[in-house]
């Protein structure tokens, strides 16, 4: 296979769906940060590990399709991995992974329709890459001749959470792969148990390998709005930056999984059964299995001191955590919240972030520390007409020219030096200096140096939202 940036025909190219709404695993991951923006399992977060997962010869840069809130995230995240050359994708709203990857495939055949597809979620674990890429290697030559593939993952017992496969007769010409027989929902226990005994049952990895010209032909005989919507969203794309602006065309789709709209319905699916130590981390308990134990089968991470506690999972993000006498039990604390329970509820916390979006709580989507694409920032105290923030900005990193109707600001730098435009006039400010700027001047601040520039921000006002912003200027494109 061809190695470099160019794709060709035995290319193969990583295509990264980096979307979900952060509910499995709250409060770590929510819709603004979700969990493959998060380093759960290693040092490096799961998007990064995935994209590190198809580098090398054998690939291309990767096709990353997400939202635009996460744009400058994945960015960052990619670039801090060494990953070059990768195109973001931006989806103007989420459709599942059907038109999500229709449209990756799209872009990728107005180049090399014959290039090969690994679509990979940007959440799951794989621990055993060995045993991956030697799948990969059975896999590609079958995509490349017009087959789609998926990854059947061998069962380590009789999980009731995933989809399965049946699997159907060997490929000669292809050891190491089988026809599908047929895609399985969801099983209950018995029929979960009856499956792993009886051998012919794999789990349903959700990866998938296709040529771009294979996967748009079975769109179009199986999902023709899908490929249609796609192909207009890609024509009609915009370059934003650095990333790639689907169309508002994309919408269009129906909202569907590329199981549903074509891997279940296909002539052409094949599996390879392969072990590679996956999971798709769907819960605290999945965490917990995949975690380092100490001899009473905890794991811990952060802070945490425990007592006589046996089976647990405590992370704690700053503060210390103390456990006593506590079994099985699931322990997570956040600056602004924390999570309490049972292991074996682990899918019940879908329904605390549901009570907490019906009741218009923040906390269901968005931490108290907020990503911006110069830094971030995080509210210290808020009271009645005033609030205190910490906000850093990286080396280089400019806020947009701005003003506010509501509120005045006061900015204590206490790292770094910045720059500071108020209205017509120019300030340096130092470490240890402050600034004023009464409601409705005209401001932006920059940081010029090689160190992250630290302030407190002191706001006063009648209003103190987010949304009492006028944007004169932005870097970053935004509105």
């Amino acid at each position: 296979m061809d190695g470099g940036n160019r794709i060709t025909a035995g290319t193969v190219v990583p295509v990264i769906l980096s979307g979900g709404s952060g509910t499995r695993l709250w409060p770590v991951s929510r819709a603004s940060f979700p969990k493959q923006l998060w380093p759960l399992v290693s040092a490096r977060s799961m998007l990064q590990e995935t994209a590190l997962r198809a580098t090398g010869a054998d690939f291309a840069p990767p096709v990353v399709v997400t939202n635009q809130e996460h744009r400058f995230l994945i960015a960052e995240q990619l670039r801090e991995a060494g990953i070059a050359g990768a195109r973001i994708v931006l989806e103007p709203a989420g459709r599942n992974s059907a038109p999500a990857i229709a449209a990756a495939a799209a872009l990728v055949a107005a180049e090399a329709p014959d290039a090969v597809l690994w679509m990979l979620a940007a959440d799951h674990v794989i621990t055993d890459l060995s045993a991956m890429h030697a799948a990969l290697r059975v896999a590609a030559p079958l995509a490349a001749e017009g087959r789609i593939v998926t990854f059947g993952i061998r069962p380590a017992g009789p999980e009731t959470g995933y989809g399965y496969i049946e699997t159907g007769a060997p490929l000669p010409a292809h050891p190491g792969a089988n026809a599908v027989a047929r895609f399985v929902e969801k099983p209950d226990a018995a029929t979960a148990a009856a499956y792993v005994s009886g051998g012919k049952h794999v789990w349903n990895s959700g990866m998938f390998v296709f040529t771009a010209r294979t996967l748009l032909d079975e769109m179009a005989r199986h999902a023709p709005e899908v490929r249609q919507a796609a192909e207009a969203a890609v024509a009609e794309a915009t370059t934003d930056l650095d990333f790639i602006r689907l169309a508002p065309s994309f919408a269009a789709a129906p909202s569907i999984s590329l199981d549903y709209a074509v891997a279940e319905r296909t002539d052409r699916a094949a599996v390879v059964p392969v072990d590679p130590g996956w999971s798709d981390v769907g819960s605290w308990d999945a965490l917990w299995e995949l975690g380092a134990k100490d001899a009473g089968g905890n794991v811990t991470i952060g802070d945490v001191m425990l007592e006589g506690a046996d089976g647990c999972y405590v992370r704690s993000d700053g503060i210390l955590t103390a456990v006593v006498g506590l079994q099985d039990a699931v322990v997570v604390v956040e600056k602004d919240a924390v999570l309490a329970m049972h292991r074996d509820r682990a899918q019940d916390v879908k329904k605390i972030v549901d009570r907490l979006r019906a009741e218009g709580r923040s906390e269901a989507v968005a931490h108290n520390r907020v990503y911006r694409p110069w830094g971030f920032y995080e509210s210290l105290i808020l009271g009645e007409r005033f609030q205190v923030k910490r906000i850093v900005v990286h080396p280089g990193g400019k806020l947009s020219l701005q003003k506010h109707f509501h509120r005045a600001e006061h900015w204590v730098v206490v790292g770094g030096t910045a720059v500071v435009q108020r209205d017509a006039e120019t300030h340096l400010v130092r470490e240890n200096e402050s600034i004023y700027l009464p409601l409705g001047c005209v401001h932006r601040m920059e940081n010029p140096g090689k160190v992250d520039l630290t302030l407190i921000e002191v706001q006063s006002g009648t209003y103190l939202g987010e949304d009492d912003i006028v944007r004169i200027e932005d870097n970053y494109g935004r509105a």
